[in-house]
Formats: structure tokens, C-alpha cells, sequence
């Protein structure tokens, strides 16, 4: 049985209420807002049963509008970047808003992360509701997207939909900061990931893809349980202070399949993710230092890890890549990824 708690709403400076509200089933807990379906607390227990939260976030809707960390947010309408912020579809040229390098990165400046979402309740979870205007951020169509978050058991299940009245590309992604030794840690270092791609992108100075190349014996082989503290290590990873690379796995059916295992050794708990998404990026928190999160804490880079399930970054303009991004009038967007948190 899942219990509702609803929390106090905060007032948003652009307008409106930001609604906040809390669910647990007895073994998990999950803080979810109205703003950008942002994830704020997660709490799962440890090897002794304690309950900690693992994810980072922030104590006022001030800090999660100047943050650009989209700390626990969902990321669109196309998560991760689009190339020059162009692209095209059937003789159409598309001019998006850029926001990071050349790049057109998470949807732009003000992505879904920035939204305000309508939230309603189900029997086991929350469902968050948005509707996105055509030429928003330069996307074309009006898009309505549905959100759920599920609590099953000791797993969190993320599922989202979406469809639009003009062809568009959609990749919608939750960029959850997780540490699991407890948001209070600053370090993921001693975390230890498993990932089961088979391959990852290759990508130029500004994060664009280049080339597919197969995972082993490479710096991004992490076939085995690796401490994180080769994000610094591995010449490929320190290039870009870090993991910021996409992996692609080999789903054509878009099953729900296994990604990897993120764990602590220090907590016991660590995390399975499961997903029907062809990538899935892995960041390491490289440039987090300087965002302010929970008790007006600074953050630091590496302080927790991201795993984020998605199409391929710039597939719009990469069509050899895995994935059928565009979404046209009649056909549904289905992301559905499962996170189940253990503790040993």
C-alpha cells in the first residue's frame, strides 16, 4: 500500500504554486514536485534498514531555477544535445534554442526541467501531466507528455509518453544525482558501476557523437564492478573531467533490459537499472561545483552519479544511429525504465 502526504506548495516567482507531494509504500519514499517532475528526495534503506535520502536536490524553487545542474529533473523535450541546435525532417528546416557550447542540450533553455507540470495521484504512485506548445524552444508541434512515477515493492518505476500534431524528436530522460551512501556524502568515488552495453559513442570537443565503438578494453569497459574513481584515471574519461559518455544497447525490440548495477560498499545499497531506452548516459557530476543544494550546501564535482536512460544524442541528425526518434502525428514516445535498489 502506498501512502499520500501532501507537503506544503511553494510559491513560484514566475507565477503559480509548485505542489510537492510525497509517497511511500513502507520500503522506498519518493519526493516528487509539479516544477520540471523533479525527483527531490528518494529515500531507500541501507544494509541495516536505515532509510537515507540518495538523491541530490534543493530547499527552494529559487535554487532549482538558478541551478543548470537539472538536478532531479525530467530533461526535454530531446534530453542530452542536438547539434547546432538544428535539425530537419521532410524538407523543414528546425532552428532550437542553444544553450550549451553549439549545442542545443536537454531541450534547451527553458526545457521541461523549467515547466510547470500538472500532478495528480494513482493507486501506487504520481502522474504528472504537460502539454507543450508548438515552436516551443524551436521544437515543432504541440506536445503532451504523461509522467508516472511508481513505487513496486523496493523498485521505482519511470515510465513517460508522449505525442505530438507535427513530426518531432523526442527523448525524455530523469537526471537524478544519486548517491547512495546519502545525499550528505560528497564523493561518489568509492562507488562502484557495473554496465552491460556493449558499446558507448565516440563524441567531439562539445559532446556530439562521432562514432560507435565496442566497450571492451576500452576506457569506457566497465564489464566488471569499477570503483568511480577512475573517472579521473582513464585518459578517455579525464578528458571530460569525468563520465559524460552515452552507451548504447543492443535492444531492438525495446524491451525493458538491464543497463547496469550502480553500488556503495560503504552503505550496501546499490541499484539495478532496467530500461527499454537504446542509451543510457552516465555522468559523474563533472561540473557540479558551485550548485547550491539542500541546507544551502555548496555541491562538488563527483559528488554523485546520474544514469540517464535515452535515445541516442543527436540521432535527429545522425539517422544511422539505434532508435527511431521522430515521433509523428498518431504515434506514441514510450519510455520506460525500472530502478530496483537492494542493499548487501
Amino acid at each position: 500500500m502506498v501512502r499520500f502526504s501532501v507537503l506544503e506548495p511553494w510559491q513560484d516567482p514566475r507565477g503559480g504554486e509548485i505542489e510537492r507531494v510525497r509517497i511511500d509504500n513502507g520500503i522506498i519514499a519518493l519526493e516528487v514536485l509539479s516544477l520540471g517532475g523533479i525527483i527531490r528526495s528518494l529515500w531507500t534503506p541501507d544494509r541495516n534498514g536505515e532509510r537515507k535520502n540518495i538523491v541530490l536536490g534543493c530547499d527552494n524553487v529559487e535554487d532549482y531555477l538558478a541551478q543548470q545542474a537539472y538536478l532531479g529533473a525530467i530533461a526535454g523535450r530531446y534530453s542530452n544535445r542536438i547539434a547546432n541546435g538544428k535539425t530537419q525532417y521532410d524538407g523543414h528546416q528546425y532552428q532550437l534554442s542553444v544553450n550549451q557550447a553549439s549545442n542545443c542540450l536537454h531541450g534547451g533553455v527553458e526545457g521541461f526541467n523549467r515547466k510547470l507540470w500538472q500532478l495528480g495521484t494513482l493507486s501506487d504512485g504520481v502522474r504528472l501531466t504537460l502539454t507543450s506548445p508548438d515552436g516551443d524552444m524551436g521544437f515543432p508541434g504541440n506536445c503532451t507528455v504523461q509522467l508516472d512515477y511508481r513505487l513496486v515493492g523496493n523498485n521505482l518505476y519511470i515510465e513517460m509518453l508522449a505525442s505530438t500534431d507535427k513530426a518531432c524528436p523526442i527523448s525524455l530522460t530523469q537526471h537524478s544525482y544519486f548517491n547512495l551512501d546519502g545525499n550528505r556524502s560528497d564523493t561518489n568515488k568509492q562507488h562502484t558501476l557495473q554496465v552491460d552495453a556493449k558499446k558507448y559513442l565516440t563524441m567531439n570537443d562539445v559532446g556530439v557523437p562521432t562514432a560507435m565503438q565496442p566497450t571492451a578494453g576500452s576506457d569506457l569497459d566497465m564489464a566488471k564492478a569499477t570503483p568511480m574513481s577512475v573517472q579521473t584515471e582513464r585518459p578517455a574519461l579525464a578528458a571530460t573531467k569525468g563520465f559524460d559518455h552515452c552507451y548504447v544497447l543492443d535492444n531492438p525490440g525495446a524491451d525493458l533490459q538491464r543497463f547496469g548495477c550502480l553500488a556503495s560498499p560503504n552503505s550496501g545499497r546499490n541499484m539495478t537499472v532496467y530500461t527499454n531506452q537504446p542509451g543510457v548516459q552516465v555522468y559523474g557530476a563533472n561540473f557540479l561545483q558551485g550548485t547550491v543544494g539542500k541546507k544551502q550546501r555548496v555541491l562538488s564535482d563527483h559528488q554523485a552519479v546520474c544514469i540517464e536512460p535515452q535515445m541516442l544524442p543527436d540521432s535527429p541528425n545522425q539517422p544511422d544511429l539505434p532508435g527511431d526518434v521522430w515521433v509523428t502525428p498518431g504515434k506514441v514516445y514510450h519510455h520506460i525504465t525500472r530502478y530496483q535498489f537492494d542493499a548487501e
